[in-house]
């Protein structure tokens, strides 16, 4: 621990006993990552939420013994509730590897204290780009909040117009063919994930809107790739404004190696299928403040229908049939996603029936959508625009 200032001795060691007399320090320890959230958000700089964290690990199911990374782990909220999910389900303490890593060292500080609180063993990797090379091993669980069209993120030994020209420079297993655009992370963090996952592994993660229908050669070739492995297993359109400190618009994207029907996963056989989520609308508000979020009920009602997808128990009970809702849910074959070109954006799928309210919220959304998308490139763009009067 840094030494503290001077004069700060008697503050901190009240602290430190205020903390001590505290009997829930994890309830405690949730408030201040929450309040510490809040004033972070404004740098772009969030912990992913409780109820988002909750969905992220139901959805790609961690059991004991898997190992887990979280690339971009943050306050470590994610192995947290890895280690939650398989704990409640065991009963005992879960026998599992938990990995993480984080760019920033402060907060790669707080993740450390946040498990510790927990009593969780995981191991977190020195600060350091997660991109900067591919993982040595081979991932059974990979859990990430990823940031949003992260630009300029080549590694140092690759910036330039000679990446890929210069011979002594290998190939990057990652990305066999063109290397992904310089000008957004985006492809490059779902390429490094996919290249991480065990031959059955499942990996979880948010991304942007636009890598689900852009048509921007590079992404729609992304998609055709992810497609043609068999890859993507569901894709979840979430709320907007459900992380607290952007309006633009996520899915949460589950990719699975092996979807086939097995013991651990679900009794459906959903080779070349993707199942599609529409859960726009599914959020609450919090009271006393114009946030939202995503809530315990809607999450719920996200996992039970990838469950049913599946085929896969809920509680001890029976796995339940699944069908098409309307507006809420659609299973798709790859084949007809190729006929779309590739796109992978649920409120294409998903669609309600016809009428006019629907065509009132249809165009509203379209509507805020390009205002968002707009607003984004614009704050892209200044960032940019600083980059260069600096070098000026």
């Amino acid at each position: 621990m840094p030494v503290p200032p001077r004069g700060t001795d008697d503050p901190l060691r009240g602290l430190i006993l205020a903390i001590s007399s505290v009997q829930q320090v994890g309830t405690l320890l949730d408030q201040c990552l929450r309040d510490l959230s809040t004033e972070q958000a404004r740098g772009s700089h969030y912990f992913t939420p409780g109820d988002m964290a909750h969905l992220m690990v139901g959805a790609a199911a961690p059991r004991d013994g898997h190992s887990v990374l979280d690339p971009v782990c943050g306050s470590g909220g994610l192995l947290a509730e890895s280690h939650r999910y398989v704990r409640e389900r065991v009963g005992l303490n879960p026998a599992m590897s938990l990995r993480g890593k984080e760019q920033h060292a402060p907060t790669s500080q707080v993740a450390r204290m946040n498990l510790a609180v927990r009593g969780i063993e995981a191991h977190l990797f020195p600060p350091g780009d997660s991109l900067a090379k591919p993982e040595p091993d081979r991932y059974d669980i990979i859990l990430a909040n990823l940031p949003f069209n992260q630009h300029d993120w080549a590694p140092e030994d690759q910036k330039g117009q000679g990446a890929r020209q210069d011979r002594h420079i290998p190939i990057d297993p990652r990305w066999p063919e063109d290397p992904p655009p310089k000008g957004s992370a985006n492809s490059a963090w779902i390429l490094h994930i996919a290249h991480a996952l065990a031959p059955a592994g499942r990996a979880a993660f948010l991304m942007a809107d636009s890598v689900a229908k852009s048509a921007q050669p590079s992404t729609r070739r992304l998609r055709e790739r992810l497609l043609q492995a068999d890859l993507v297993e569901c894709v979840i359109a979430l709320p907007p404004r459900v992380f607290g400190h952007t309006d633009a618009t996520a899915c949460l994207w589950v990719l699975n190696k092996d979807k086939h029907a097995r013991s651990g996963w679900g009794t459906v056989d959903r080779h070349g299928q993707v199942l599609f989520i529409n859960a726009r609308r599914s959020f609450e508000r919090v009271s006393k403040s114009g946030a939202r979020r995503l809530g315990d009920a809607h999450t719920e009602r996200i996992l039970n229908t990838l469950a049913a997808w599946r085929g896969t128990e809920v509680g001890g009970d029976a796995a339940t049939l699944y069908r098409d809702e309307p507006g809420w849910s659609q299973s798709c074959s790859t084949k007809e996603i190729a006929r779309r070109r590739h796109e992978l954006m649920p409120t294409s799928y998903a669609v309600e029936p016809p009428g006019l309210e629907r065509d009132t919220r249809s165009r509203i959304d379209q509507l805020k959508h390009e205002l968002v998308e707009k607003l984004s490139r614009g704050h892209a763009l200044e960032a940019r625009l600083l980059d260069v009067l600096e070098e000026i």
